[in-house]
Order: structure tokens, then sequence, then C-alpha cells
């Protein structure tokens, strides 16, 4: 995926989102770390559906989730990538009663992979337009999805 050369303004997020986005990333960040490093994405997977029987989370939520997730790990002095950021979100609406709607795609020529939060209607949340060249192939929560997870790679 490209990157801006010039850094966006930041979008306004209410205090409470950023203050909870923190603790959302500090248990993310642990769950990364923790462990062996060939079970990482898996544990991030797992990480990221923590909130799949709740119900799911208003387009506005999902928004607020995902810009206090970008604000608070523009502080982390460390890669902080769209897997950890998709995670951290999710785990941040999980911490609020809502349900984020996880995504992992996969676009080609030349191969990329990228991980969002999309709204109810499968929209990404806060995502550029290049987004929708990418191939979700992991969908866990995604419409049709089982409680348990039955739909994609990783159970």
């Amino acid at each position: 995926m490209e990157v801006l050369a010039v850094l966006p303004d930041d979008a306004p997020v209410p205090a409470p989102w950023k203050f909870a986005a923190v603790p959302a990333l500090l248990i993310t960040s642990a769950v990364r770390v923790i462990g062996r490093t060939a079970g990482r994405f898996s544990r991030l997977v797992r990480l990221s559906c923590c909130g799949r029987r709740l119900p799911p989370a208003r387009h506005e939520q999902a928004v607020y989730a995902v810009r206090a997730v970008r604000w608070a790990s523009s502080m982390v002095p460390a890669r902080w990538s769209c897997l950890e950021q998709s995670a951290a979100a999710a785990l941040l609406l999980a911490a609020t009663g809502r349900r984020a709607e996880w995504r992992h795609g996969v676009a080609a020529d030349p191969v990329r992979l990228h991980a969002w939060i999309a709204d109810q209607e499968g929209r990404p949340v806060e995502e550029p337009a290049e987004t929708f060249l990418f191939t979700p192939i992991y969908t866990p929560d995604g419409p049709g999805a089982s409680p348990r997870g039955s739909q994609g790679g990783i159970p």
C-alpha cells in the first residue's frame, strides 16, 4: 500500500475514545509480543474477533475507534501496522460493548496484504479508496459467519 508523503490533518476524536485507545494498544502490544513469533498472526486475529457475539458497532463508533487507535499508535516508537491497528480498534469496540467487522485481505500485482475494520454494510472505515482493491480472504465477523469463526483460515 502506498504511504502519503504528507500526513493528513488530525481528524476529531472525542477524548474518551482517545483515553480508551491507550489500554487497547497496550493489550494489543502484549498479545503481539508474548508467545512464539510463529503464532503472532493467529493471536492478533483471535484478539480482533474477541467481540464477535456483541451487537455491531454503528459507523460513527467504528470511525471513532479507528481514529483513536491511530492517534494513540502515532506515539508508539515501533512498527505499528494495519494488522495491529485493526486488532486494537476491534478490541476498543469490544470494550464499549460493540463488535467490529474485522477484515484481512490481499491485493495482487504486486501482492499486498492489508487488515481493516468495515462498517455494517462492509465498507472500509477510515481507509483510503485503494482498500477496495483488496479481496477479503478472512472475514470471521462478516455476514453469514458463524459465531465460532468457521469461515476463514484460522479457527
